[in-house]
């Protein structure tokens, strides 16, 4: 694969046009465009698709969307799912209901939880610096972990490059190496004075996590959250698992705006880890954004820290960024709180309202122009608005 393939692991903000460099080395087999009939929402069957129905159905025939899935739950916890498009494009296979996908950078609100939960036990403290728990690992060109808090890693201010601006191959990874990629560059600005997104924040957020716990960031986000709150189809891969467990639809990728989209599916995603490594559906994204808003994940104060923000424009306009999480303006008035993910073959996007409403929309293929990134936006305002 070219490196264009693996330009867009973007951890989940808004499409803008920049790209970043990620793994540039796979061998993957060319899928073959054909756009199967769409299904109908799976609770209902009505003649007349709804409004969430015909946004997915605009972003497989307008904007050629392998698949597109969402996830709809009203106040009272019913859910209603959707798919639209083709799981496979080489045999025209149906979207599994509900399927698994790479979650990207949703992750990184599963690891900040992790964090808030560990400051809630005095364990860690938001305003202590990097070198309290990680000791003299940070240090680099205008790089010091004693001037970088917990605080400014989990808000995105630390100043700290992202590692994945520079060159990845597709293969396995140690969290270290991704942090070492990073140190090798420029800081780029001083800590606290200014937002910028960068997945290395998030790496030390697992490696800290990690020393402090003695325990593996996958076990305890599996232990803390998943398990909990009873996501029974969320998982953090284990090491050199390349495959996506459960029913789930292909994702793909283009080298150019007029290539063919190529199945890339399977490969090995601990070049994102705590930043962006877990596969989940929509349905139980949905189930863990009401949680946590709902203050079932962590106790008052963290919630209210996590939920202190700094404007964060790269998601949007209007958008702002808090510890780990998003809030965004929705067309009928209010917020929505969520994050986002993207990966090579996936993009996802949703939250939850003030109100309990969720919604969770992915599709198949990772827009690279802004307008497609908006549509993909507006079916989630379209779920989060209707009545």
């Amino acid at each position: 694969m070219r490196e264009q393939a693996w330009q867009r692991f973007r951890s989940s903000g808004r499409r803008s046009g920049r790209r970043r460099a990620v793994p540039t080395v796979v061998a993957v087999a060319a899928g073959v465009m054909t756009m199967g009939a769409l299904a109908q929402p799976a609770a209902s069957a009505a003649a007349r698709p709804d409004s969430v129905q015909q946004g997915l159905n605009a972003l497989v025939h307008a904007d050629g969307m392998p698949a597109a899935l969402a996830s709809v739950q009203d106040r009272g916890g019913r859910t209603r799912t959707y798919t639209a498009g083709v799981g496979d494009l080489a045999t025209g296979s149906k979207v599994p209901t509900d399927g698994q996908v790479r979650i990207g950078s949703n992750t990184k609100v599963f690891t900040a939880v992790v964090m808030l939960q560990l400051v809630g036990e005095r364990k860690i403290r938001l305003d202590a610096y990097v070198d309290t728990y990680l000791p003299g690992l940070v240090r680099g060109d205008g790089i010091d972990g004693r001037r970088i808090t917990v605080r400014h890693l989990l808000q995105q201010t630390s100043g700290l490059p992202n590692y994945t601006e520079y060159d990845l191959q597709l293969r396995h990874y140690e969290p270290r190496e991704l942090l070492g990629i990073a140190l090798r560059h420029k800081a780029h600005f001083d800590p606290g004075k200014k937002w910028e997104y960068s997945n290395t924040n998030y790496v030390l957020a697992g490696l800290i996590i990690q020393k402090v716990t003695g325990r593996p960031v996958a076990k305890e986000i599996d232990q803390r959250i998943i398990k909990p709150v009873g996501l029974r189809h969320t998982y953090f891969p284990a090491p050199g698992d390349t495959t996506i467990r459960e029913p789930h639809p292909k994702g793909y990728d283009r080298d150019s705006a007029d290539a063919p989209p190529r199945d890339i599916t399977e490969m090995d995603p601990s070049w994102a880890w705590a930043a962006g490594q877990m596969i989940s559906t929509n349905s139980d994204l949905n189930r863990f954004f009401t949680a946590l808003l709902g203050g079932r994940l962590l106790p008052p104060a963290q919630l209210a820290q996590m939920r202190t923000t700094v404007p964060a424009d790269y998601f949007g306009d209007g958008a702002r960024y808090g510890l780990g999480l998003v809030s965004k303006p929705l067309s009928c008035g209010g917020v929505y709180w969520g994050h986002g993910g993207s990966f090579p073959g996936y993009e996802t996007r949703g939250g939850v309202t003030a109100k309990g409403r969720a919604a969770n929309i992915a599709v198949t293929i990772q827009p690279t122009d802004k307008t497609a990134m908006e549509r993909v936006e507006k079916v989630v305002d379209t779920a989060l608005c209707a009545r």
